[in-house]
């Protein structure tokens, strides 16, 4: 793709970056074959290659240049960064680095309706604070009829009570684990169950409080800089575990995990955190590519339900293991149901569900027509928003898989 950037813009290392991407685009249309929202909407603007065009249009212009509107950013809040488009991309175009330049850049230069501004900052509040979530979580199951209808579908009437966690630091072989925000609130069995599978493999979780939100839930809504300060908390936090050997940083939701994969290349520039942010995502691993080295036949499981899979987008586009957790299940013993078009979205998204509920109800109601096809007993995720979101519809039970793991051995 031809740009037309100044000899001063060019000094800016974001629009370097930008140039950088928009060249590699061919303008195929290859991802709006597998984009959610093309497919829903139909429109070339709420599609990968359309939004290309309008961020190059974006960040080609000059401050005060009014085709910069609010239109522009509709369709570029429609866009669930799903990278389904990359996984399709035949030219390795870096769809959701170009995103982020240029949410960014529309955010500073167009401020958003005084509504829409205090709808972001209250989720950012609300989600990144643990306990603040769990106790604004509590308060709304006490007076649920109150809440609004798009965050009432999302709250557990019953999340399953966690059980106890082995004791931690007993075996030589050490991990961290994100505990995250939410999830320990809306589903706080998950990483207890994790905890409890590793422990039978040898595994000690070693638990590190001062570890927060891994910084996702800000840097989607905008508010960048916020998000990078907590990913240098959390490096502070692991480092001196990191110093003493830990062999990985485990995350049960996909999305954290894709996330703090992303460290070393968000913090590239960053003179006193770059090399720690490197090694932290060099370390980051899903539970399942921890899971699927070990030896599972150790487990005694006893695989009786049928499953159907939901592959989080955070997974299979973003951290490239589609396959691996249906490998693992299979290998327990489990039945797997076939899933059509299991590489489409679910529509959660983060808090897009939240700020876009029109389209991510449509997009939940299809993936669990396509999920309930083969007829399920329990549908199985590896991510707290896909998991949430699709329980949301009251249909067919939506479990984290690590649970359903851990409540078969025997």
């Amino acid at each position: 793709m031809q740009t037309h950037f100044s000899d001063a813009d060019l000094q800016k290392p974001h629009i370097q970056e930008a140039e950088r991407i928009l060249r590699t685009c061919v303008h195929c249309g290859f991802c709006n074959a597998t984009c959610p929202t093309y497919q829903l909407l139909g429109d070339e603007r709420d599609g990968p290659r359309g939004r290309i065009y309008l961020m190059k249009e974006l960040l080609e212009s000059r401050d005060d240049d009014d085709q910069v509107t609010d239109e522009t950013r509709l369709h570029l809040d429609r866009c669930l960064t799903c990278l389904n488009c990359e996984t399709t991309c035949p030219s390795g175009v870096e769809y959701h680095k170009l995103l982020n330049i240029g949410r960014a850049e529309i955010e500073r230069r167009v401020p958003r309706p005084a509504a829409e501004r205090a709808q972001r900052y209250a989720l950012r509040k609300m989600m990144v604070d643990p306990k603040r979530f769990k106790a604004l979580l509590t308060l709304g199951q006490t007076f649920k009829p109150l809440v609004p209808s798009k965050l009432r579908s999302k709250m557990p009437a019953n999340p399953v009570d966690a059980g106890a966690r082995p004791v931690a630091n007993r075996h030589t072989r050490q991990v961290l684990m994100l505990e995250g925000c939410v999830q320990p609130g809306l589903s706080p069995n998950t990483n207890a169950a994790t905890a409890r599978i590793l422990d039978r493999l040898g595994i000690s979780v070693t638990p590190v409080a001062e570890a927060g939100c891994c910084g996702a839930v800000d840097f989607h809504l905008n508010a960048q800089d916020d998000g990078r300060a907590r990913m240098r908390a959390n490096i502070d936090a692991w480092w001196p575990y990191i110093e003493q050997g830990t062999e990985a940083i485990v995350q049960t939701a996909s999305g954290c995990g894709a996330f703090v994969k992303e460290y070393g290349d968000m913090l590239k520039d960053d003179p006193n955190y770059a090399a720690k942010a490197q090694k932290i995502s060099a370390l980051a691993k899903d539970i399942v590519e921890v899971l699927r080295d070990e030896p599972l036949d150790t487990l005694d499981v006893t695989a009786s339900q049928r499953l159907a899979f939901h592959c989080p987008c955070t997974l299979q586009h973003a951290q490239k293991l589609n396959g691996a957790v249906e490998g693992v299940l299979s290998k327990l013993g489990f039945a797997l149901t076939p899933v059509q078009d299991g590489h489409l979205c679910c529509g959660s998204a983060g808090t897009y569900s939240i700020t876009q509920p029109e389209l991510a109800t449509q997009l939940r109601d299809n993936k669990l027509n396509a999920l309930e096809a083969g007829d399920p007993e329990v549908i199985v995720t590896a991510n707290i928003g896909c998991q949430t979101h699709l329980a949301g519809a009251n249909r067919t039970p939506v479990r984290h898989w690590v649970e359903i793991v851990d409540a078969a051995l025997t």
